[in-house]
């Protein structure tokens, strides 16, 4: 799928980048040119050293933001395959600087769209998040904006052969910021309790590599504008705790400005667009100029799913233990990755 084509991603230095690098550079090894896109020459300069230049020449790094349309163009040139991973993501950094993320997540967003268009890309997929559904925090609002901007930017393509999609997930399993190093980190420095929000929330759990698997699903069968949704297991931030560190009490903080006691990936409004393909869901767009809902159905091999169906984090029906989360834990702290 990927092989003799060129593929950017923007905000390539960061966990979910570094994974689909690693991914392409494994099963696909007769990729033309693989460019990191981002603004952080430190991480830049760390990658490299992973993938030195006279090893891995297909490899190409770009300095420059999403903010900044022409420089964007240029990265895009002879790109067949955009993913579109940079954005200001902490929800209190957001509520902070709500101009800076709306710059970065919806200005950014379209300047990715006028790049790929200008550029003749075939594939362009972006990177979402559970918070974009039902928006309650600035992020969430300004990814859902952003999701709307690529879905819509298949009905102004014109001729163009180019597809827009989203992929929208949960919570990615140890990537930075989240609650997993948090708490290791908190069991290493010897806490004598782990604070948790409230003892109610759930979440959704997704590993980085099914992450990055749902975005080559989307490559390889999206017809433009879908934003497709994993069907992935929840979990309770209890739960989470007692498998890091099962001797420490639990103290209730209360919930964060902007955070949700669970999360949704699809509403009940959303449901009457929603096919189900099987592994996955598709929220299909609620205007498009190119194809019909009969259209992404037979495309996918997929069916409605019911009125009223609800995919959120309290009410899923597959669910991680304290002993399925002790073993993922396992699994991520012997990846190597940096929990601090």
């Amino acid at each position: 799928m990927l092989n003799n084509k060129s593929v950017l991603i923007t905000g390539g230095t960061g966990s979910f980048g570094k994974k689909f690098v690693e991914t392409i550079l494994r099963d696909y090894p007769q990729v033309k040119r693989i460019v990191i896109y981002s603004r952080d020459e430190l991480k830049q300069f760390e990658l490299k050293q992973k993938y030195p230049e006279r090893e891995y020449p297909q490899l190409r790094f770009f300095i420059g933001d999403v903010r900044d349309g022409e420089r964007l163009k240029r990265a895009c040139e002879g790109v067949d395959v955009i993913i579109h991973a940079a954005a200001i993501k902490q929800v209190d950094t957001a509520e902070y600087n709500p101009d800076e993320c709306i710059k970065t997540n919806v200005n950014g967003a379209q300047n990715v769209i006028n790049a790929a268009l200008a550029m003749n890309v075939k594939h362009v997929v972006a990177l979402s998040t559970d918070k974009a559904c039902a928006p309650i925090n600035l992020y969430g609002a300004t990814k859902l904006t952003s999701d709307k901007l690529f879905v819509s930017a298949n009905n102004i393509k014109g001729g163009r052969d180019i597809k827009f999609s989203v992929v929208r997930y949960g919570n990615v399993m140890g990537s930075r910021g989240s609650v997993i190093p948090f708490f290791i980190a908190k069991r290493d420095q010897g806490a004598k309790e782990l604070p948790i929000t409230d003892m109610r929330m759930t979440r959704f759990n997704i590993s980085l590599q099914a992450g990055v698997d749902l975005v080559m699903y989307a490559i390889g069968h999206h017809l433009g504008g879908e934003i497709f949704i994993p069907k992935i297991p929840s979990y309770r931030i209890v739960d989470v705790a007692k498998a890091i560190a099962p001797g420490l009490p639990l103290i209730e903080i209360g919930i964060r400005p902007g955070e949700k006691l669970h999360e949704e990936m699809i509403t009940p409004t959303d449901a009457l667009n929603t096919i189900d393909l099987g592994d996955y869901y598709a929220i299909l767009p609620s205007v498009s100029y190119y194809y019909t809902k009969e259209d992404y159905a037979k495309h996918h091999n997929a069916k409605p799913v019911a009125d009223n169906f609800h995919y959120s984090s309290d009410k899923n029906d597959e669910w991680e233990t304290v002993e399925s989360m002790r073993e993922n834990i396992k699994r991520f702290v012997d990846s190597n990755f940096d929990v601090k």
